[in-house]
């Protein structure tokens, strides 16, 4: 796999982490009854950089847990997994904002929409990515993009955030052979 370009370096991240921001408080009109629920493992970090951020704006604490949808994912069969979910609060009856790195198929948000339901019904659910990819195989569309980044399926965006990778950045992939 062979890196094509970075496409957000820190300070993009950071702004885009930002913009997120914002655009969440105004749509949901503050921080009243929202809480932030990042996907494991780059998504939950993201998500706390989210939740730190809506926090710091609106002086109050924004809740913020990480959720593991490996059991609901519906690619793959994981036997023996132990659960990493993180969610020291109730999410019945609240705003809650799912947090992903990058959405490509929505298989990853559809299964994060039923790890969370499972464990109440929350008044209204919303999703933040980083990068939106394109390619879709379920009807989920991201409330709020960091970046909008039309891919080939033969390309691979990764995030990496500097608590997993001690860097902050997004590139794109090329998964294909070089020919020689």
């Amino acid at each position: 796999m062979k890196e094509k370009r970075v496409i957000m370096d820190e300070k993009a991240m950071q702004r885009a982490i930002a913009r997120i921001s914002y655009e969440i408080l105004e749509r949901n009109k503050g921080a009243e009854n929202l809480c932030v629920v990042g996907i494991f493992s780059r998504g939950a970090v993201l998500g706390q950089r989210i939740a730190d951020k809506l926090s710091e704006l609106e002086k109050i604490t924004v809740p913020c847990g990480a959720i593991d949808i490996t059991p609901y994912r519906d690619d793959i069969v994981v036997k023996d997994h132990i659960e990493k979910t993180d969610l020291p609060f109730e999410v019945k009856n609240k705003k809650v904002i799912i947090v992903d790195d990058v959405i490509y198929t929505g298989r990853s948000s559809r299964a994060a929409i039923d790890a969370l339901i499972k464990r109440g019904r929350p008044q209204l659910i919303q999703l933040a990515v980083l990068v939106d990819r394109g390619h879709r195989e379920l009807p989920i569309r991201p409330d709020y993009v960091g970046k909008n980044l039309p891919t080939a399926r033969n390309e691979i965006v990764k995030v990496f955030v500097s608590e997993l990778d001690e860097i902050d950045s997004a590139a794109i992939f090329n998964t294909e052979k070089e020919v020689l």
